[in-house]
């Protein structure tokens, strides 16, 4: 009986912490502007975080590919993230001091040249 009281009082405080925690990941893409395979390395590293399981940038289609734990995690901040290293994406324009910080053959904006 106190073994079955025990397991019941801890369900009982324990259920709301795990119901709060949403722990299926969910996949997303989203356009990021770049040129080439260093702004892919930045793009990635931007959300290189625990809170994303996967993510892979396309250089063609200027896409990324995203799988990410949306309890922990929202696609504005993961755009946000991108931005500050430089790189604009559907909803946030990266700032200009960084932006003009990047490597010549990533400034993206004037339309600078894929390699």
């Amino acid at each position: 009986m106190k073994a079955l009281l025990s397991f019941a009082l801890a369900a009982f405080f324990a259920a709301p912490l795990l119901l709060a925690q949403d722990t299926s990941p969910v996949e997303a893409k989203f356009k990021v502007y770049g040129n080439c395979g260093m702004c892919k390395k930045r793009i990635e590293k931007a959300v290189s975080i625990s809170e994303v399981k996967f993510a892979k940038w396309d250089k063609s289609s200027k896409m990324l590919a995203v799988t990410y734990l949306p309890g922990k995690m929202t696609l504005d901040s993961l755009q946000h993230r991108i931005s500050a290293a430089g790189h604009d994406t559907e909803r946030f324009k990266a700032p200009d001091s960084v932006y003009a910080s990047l490597p010549a053959c990533c400034l993206y904006r004037s339309g600078g040249n894929s390699h």
